[in-house]
């Protein structure tokens, strides 16, 4: 049995590029204590209880790690690097369902790679919702598994197939060496 990356219903921040006790000790400056903490493989994370804390700052404060906000601490440029997750549904706000567009504070995009104070790809999981992204990270990866792309046949090969994310989800850790946080 596989042990899921992230328990359902939590938010986690992965950084790498500073110890624990900063990344757990911002979060905690800016009014958002974690639930849990923990390093492993070169990774610190801290994860969210979603049903507690408000999922876009938390994923907003994912991104400032990494930005000229944090430089004075990190040094210019920042070298760290963060990885968003949110195991909670998608956002269905009509503005939310577009990839360049923000989305609601209770729904968070579910996947953020942030360098330089930036997100450089964000997108939902399962279901196609990847098909809907921003940036080019994982594009590779994700037609290889045939999840975006012209030619998707598993998805109509094998009903449900990914509908949960848990496909994505392993390219995604697959890809950066993710510990499992649940």
């Amino acid at each position: 049995m596989n042990t899921p990356l992230i328990a359902p219903g939590t938010f986690v921040t992965y950084a790498r590029g500073l110890d624990l006790p900063a990344l757990s000790g911002i979060y905690a400056d800016a009014g958002l204590p974690a639930r849990t903490k923990g390093a492993s493989d070169g990774w610190v994370w801290v994860t969210h209880d979603a049903a507690g804390v408000s999922g876009g700052e938390v994923a907003k404060q994912a991104g400032y790690v990494t930005g000229y906000r944090y430089e004075d601490r990190f040094g210019r440029p920042n070298p760290v690097e963060t990885v968003f997750l949110a195991s909670t549904p998608a956002c269905e706000c009509p503005h939310g369902q577009n990839y360049g567009v923000p989305h609601c504070d209770a729904h968070p995009f579910q996947f953020l790679h942030s360098r330089r104070g930036f997100a450089t790809t964000y997108f939902n999981v399962g279901r196609r919702r990847e098909s809907r992204r921003q940036g080019d990270l994982l594009v590779r990866e994700l037609l290889e598994a045939g999840i975006v792309g012209r030619e998707t046949p598993r998805y109509e090969a094998e009903p449900g197939f990914n509908d949960d994310g848990a496909v994505t989800l392993r390219i995604i850790a697959d890809h950066f060496g993710l510990p499992a946080t649940g």
